[in-house]
């Protein structure tokens, strides 16, 4: 069976329960910490059960399933039937799994397929514990019986074989009937007849004919009835197919109703509340059009119909007083007018974020053609036109920062995932750990939240699997059992900074030369020379891992290799810190928004280029006092160190050195590529500008170094460089 992924109602229904499935993953989590929390129990309860309404709704019928009993057994949770443990949060925790399958499932026009029946029937024993052993019990009582009536037939007693069979046959009933969710007290009490058997002969009759008298009184003495005892109750006072306007056949008939009105008025009372036109109706039936409760009757038709149809009548008459006193008095008080309604637009509306995207792809246009009129406004000697061009560009900014917010959305996105995967990595590899997460509010850039997921992924379980100690090695260090991780992001300027810290064993530098070694990934001599914080940076190298064996969590050694990959993708860097017994801080820099990129513009000749504002570090002029040559490259002495350069002329113009123009007075830019600085040497630094990067045509597409164009100021094209690309390339 397909799913019509067209249908807006499942749609809609997709997004909101995604959104719910998102808070699900936290709230869990934060369960198994504080399992006391009853708005937390009933905010989960909610959750479970808004998703069971929806998937009902849309016929999803195994999604249903699944949500239905969890919800249950999360109703005897907030109502203290049962306590929370590790189990319980196990099997939450897959139900959510199987859940966000599902939606998987019906995304890609699937009809979603079941749970797997192990985890139902976990959850059904949540439910009741006592279920399964009560089925079997009853199954154990049903073969009983059966032997019982071979053995009846085997001696011929044909009397106690219909007996035998027929309690068989009854506590068989009972026990297919019964599936193990809660019975009613009228069902408990005829299992136990059915299993205790009941009394059968002559006097069955007698019996019965008692117990409906005694039926009848407790009927009438009942808080509520049937809705089907309720038009029994009508059909009785008003004849068949009739209603409350029928005309009475005759005085008798009539004085005859009024016990069976009185009934009516008795079932009515105890039912929903009935309008006062019913009400109405009612009396006049009761009394006789136009009179009260104080209309003489006749007794003697009175005590007849009495005698006949209601044994219970003092209790009956005691409840329709107390019902016509109580209903009396409700006209008037439906007479107050209601309280005028508020009514309150929606705060937020749903808007498919490839609208935004072109929304803001528009906005990167206008920015383009901005910086066209600021670099033309010049030319004009009207300062009208000045002024124009001047609150054009106010404007335009001011519209720029408008759309970039629409597309942010909090860094908690990405933080909402991690709470599960501390908890799982952590019980998995027999560890204490908790995680702790700071400025889960500050925002990001839609797309930049999507690209950081997967490497933050790999930060937080390298913290937990490498940095964090056991349990028993961090008290004997003198620490507290627990570990402790903290997940923290706050925006600086134009960037967003993320840190990963723990409190565990550090990382030893050491330890890493010799690995890097070992590993033939760099000669000892080279390795030898590297201070410590460019130890800390082999992590990053492919195929380097301190695990001596591979798991299903770490030891192949390209996590962190992936991580600085997809991290320089998104033209940001990323820092290691470190300190033996203290722990390890790993500290990402990305730019709030890829859609307009900060750059600097430089020049080659007569050709302009554009590089990444977040790589550059520091601008001075070059000197020939200042650069030597080490190992056959050369170096330029800055701040006590001798940093590489490299002439981007070189490589960039390469055959037209004759022709281009040669500065004078080179420029050197110091730039941070893989946590190591290096100098590019132009011909001139024309200044920052914010960019719109496009892509490139298809015969550029794949050239190294470079990342896009872009339309500069004077209406010329720009190549956005990829310096990580170049020095990879050429280097």
């Amino acid at each position: 069976m397909s799913v019509d992924l067209n249908d807006e109602i499942l749609q809609d229904f997709l997004v909101e329960a995604g959104e719910i499935l998102e808070h699900l993953n936290e709230q869990l989590v934060d369960l198994e910490q504080t399992p006391e929390d009853g708005d937390l129990l009933n905010s989960i309860f909610r959750g479970f059960h808004t998703i069971k309404g929806g998937a009902s709704f849309l016929s999803l019928t195994n999604l249903v399933e699944v949500c239905h009993k969890s919800e249950d057994v999360f109703n005897l949770l907030r109502n203290d039937e049962l306590e929370l443990d590790a189990d319980m949060m196990d099997a939450f925790l897959r139900v959510l799994d199987e859940v966000n399958a599902m939606f998987e499932q019906i995304r890609a026009g699937e009809d979603p397929s079941a749970a797997p029946t192990q985890l139902l029937q976990q959850l059904q024993e949540m439910q009741d514990p006592q279920a399964v052993a009560d089925v079997e019990a009853a199954g154990d009582v049903v073969e009983a019986a059966a032997e019982e009536t071979e053995n009846v037939e085997a001696t011929g007693g044909a009397a106690d074989e219909v007996a035998a069979s027929g309690e068989v046959d009854s506590v068989d009933s009972r026990a297919q009937d019964f599936d193990g969710d809660e019975i009613t007290d009228d069902e408990f009490e005829a299992l136990l007849d059915s299993l205790q058997g009941d009394d059968s002969g002559s006097g069955a009759s007698e019996q019965d004919a008692a117990g409906q008298s005694s039926d009848s009184d407790t009927a009438a003495a009942a808080d509520e009835i049937s809705d089907d005892e309720f038009e029994d109750l009508l059909d009785s006072l008003h004849g068949k197919g009739s209603g409350p306007t029928g005309k009475a056949g005759s005085e008798g008939s009539e004085d005859v109703q009024t016990d069976e009105s009185a009934n009516a008025v008795d079932a009515s009372a105890q039912s929903d509340e009935i309008s006062d036109d019913e009400f109405e109706a009612l009396l006049d039936n009761m009394h006789g059009k136009g009179k009260g409760p104080a209309s003489s009757k006749k007794p003697g038709a009175e005590k007849a119909q009495a005698g006949e149809q209601n044994s219970s009548a003092p209790a009956a008459a005691a409840k329709v007083t107390s019902s016509l006193a109580a209903d009396s008095k409700k006209p008037a008080a439906c007479k107050a007018p209601a309280a005028p309604r508020i009514t309150t637009a929606e705060a937020t509306v749903r808007v498919d974020t490839a609208r935004l995207d072109d929304i803001m792809n528009l906005v990167g246009e206008l920015v383009l053609a901005r910086n066209r009129l600021n670099t033309l406004k010049e030319t004009f000697e009207d300062e009208r036109v000045h002024q124009a061009i001047a609150n054009l560009d106010v404007v335009t900014g001011d519209l720029q920062t408008a759309v970039m917010k629409t597309r942010m959305q909090p860094v908690k996105k990405v933080f909402g995932r991690f709470p599960r995967v501390v908890r799982d990595l952590a019980r998995s590899l027999e560890k204490e750990i908790s995680l702790d997460m700071v400025g889960e509010d500050t925002d990001l850039d839609k797309n930049l939240v999507e690209a950081l997921a997967d490497p933050l992924v790999h930060l937080v379980r390298n913290s937990v699997d490498h940095g964090i100690e056991l349990p028993a090695v961090r008290e004997a260090a003198g620490k507290p059992r627990e570990g402790k991780v903290v997940l923290a992001a706050k925006q600086e300027g134009d960037n967003i900074l993320l840190s990963i810290s723990d409190d565990g064993a550090g990382m030893d530098p050491e330890v890493l030369r010799n690995k890097v070694v070992e590993k033939a990934l760099m000669d000892s001599e080279s390795a030898s020379r590297l201070d410590d914080k460019g130890c800390f940076d082999l992590i990053f190298m492919p195929g380097l891992t301190t695990k001596q064996d591979i798991s299903d969590v770490s030891g192949r050694g390209v996590g962190m290799d992936v991580v600085k990959t997809k991290i320089t993708q998104l033209n940001g860097s990323i820092d290691i810190d470190s300190e033996m017994g203290k722990g390890t801080t790993l500290n990402i820099k990305v730019p709030l928004t890829l859609a307009i990129l900060p750059t600097l513009m430089v020049q080659l000749g007569s050709r302009k280029y554009a590089l990444p504002l977040s790589t550059v570090s520091e601008i001075f002029e070059l000197s020939s006092k200042r650069t030597s040559i080490v190992d056959g490259r050369e170096v330029v002495l800055n701040r006590g160190k001798a940093p590489p350069v490299f002439h981007l002329r070189k490589w960039l113009l390469n055959g037209s050195d004759a022709s281009e123009p040669r500065s004078e007075t080179p420029q050197v830019i110091m730039v941070q590529v893989a946590n190591a600085a290096v100098g590019l040497v132009v011909d001139q630094v024309i200044g920052q500008e914010e960019v719109v990067i496009k892509p490139l045509g298809a015969l550029l597409q794949g050239l190294p170094g470079m990342a896009g164009s872009t339309i500069t100021g004077d209406g010329n094209i720009a190549i956005i460089l990829d310096v990580q690309g170049l020095l990879k390339s050429y280097a």
